[in-house]
């Protein structure tokens, strides 16, 4: 019971998160920024738009979106949360939870590709390109997991085995690194600095919001929805990784698990304007010494 509530929780308040990152990076550049819940309302929006389809699109376009979403929400429903197993998950679920999210990345490049248009191609095209980096680090990170929890493929092994629990010892070190490989996984699958900058608004340097240009209404709320909630549930799994899997009392663990998860969004969006400063720090540093 208390697994579903912490689902429902999830499906719910994954908007929020990407709030949260936005209100972190809009506090450290001295702004106010857009409201927590602004995605919250940009997506109700949408909704009740009409859809737009291109002229040169075919059903591809429009399945691709709720392909996406369902692999999102399948990929969520794997995961354990606040200490709690998933109803669903079977040993070799953390190979299919990874692979749910190539899956819905697969989606949009095919329909960014659909469109026909040069900027959504070369969105899809650079993609294409980071993932097959990410893909690297998600085995090294599956057979890491696997060697440290006795060959398990399980997601549900994760709380036996997270940094907390272990205490002092010999695979602590390793799930620091592994800890610290996936936090780059996060910042590249969810198309976040260093990788991406979806504020830019250039279509030559975009990545993720170049693939989605021709998409409107409801197809571009739920793109919008599946990005947040994937970015949910890696936080989650980074959670899950991280802090002890003792359950003390169910409320004060949901709680646990659900602050863990904003801490995630505060620390990737400190990230994110830390290294945006240092990037404009660096282009003004070489501009002045080349026209020295």
């Amino acid at each position: 019971m208390n697994w579903f509530i912490c689902f429902l929780i999830s499906l719910i308040a994954a908007p929020l998160l990407v709030g949260v990152i936005n209100k972190i990076k809009a506090l450290f550049a001295g702004r106010h920024g857009p409201r927590l819940l602004q995605l919250y309302y940009d997506i109700f929006k949408l909704l009740k738009k009409d859809r737009i389809l291109s002229s040169t699109s075919t059903c591809i376009m429009e399945l691709c979106p709720i392909i996406n979403l369902g692999a999102v929400i399948v990929a969520t429903a794997l995961m354990p949360m606040a200490g709690y197993e998933s109803p669903i998950g079977f040993n070799g679920d953390i190979i299919l939870f990874f692979y749910l999210f190539a899956l819905g990345r697969i989606a949009t490049i095919f329909a960014a590709l659909d469109t026909g248009s040069a900027f959504e191609g070369m969105g899809a095209s650079r993609e294409a390109q980071f993932s097959a980096i990410v893909e690297i680090i998600v085995f090294t990170i599956i057979t890491f997991l696997a060697l440290i929890s006795a060959g398990g493929f399980s997601l549900d092994l994760l709380q036996q085995i997270s940094i907390s629990s272990t205490g002092v010892g010999l695979a602590v070190t390793p799930l620091l690194l592994i800890a610290l490989a996936f936090l780059i996984v996060l910042l590249c699958e969810n198309c976040r600095v260093p990788f991406d900058d979806p504020e830019t608004h250039l279509e030559l340097t975009m990545i993720h919001e170049a693939m989605i240009l021709d998409n409107a209404g409801p197809d571009l709320a739920i793109i919008h929805y599946a990005a947040s909630l994937k970015l949910w549930a890696m936080s989650g799994f980074l959670v899950v990784l991280v802090l002890p899997s003792v359950i003390v009392n169910g409320f004060v663990t949901i709680c646990c698990y659900l602050v863990g998860i904003i801490l995630v969004g505060i620390i990737v969006g400190f990230i994110i304007i830390r290294l945006t400063i240092s990037r404009v720090v660096l282009i003004v540093f070489s501009y002045f010494t080349t026209f020295k």
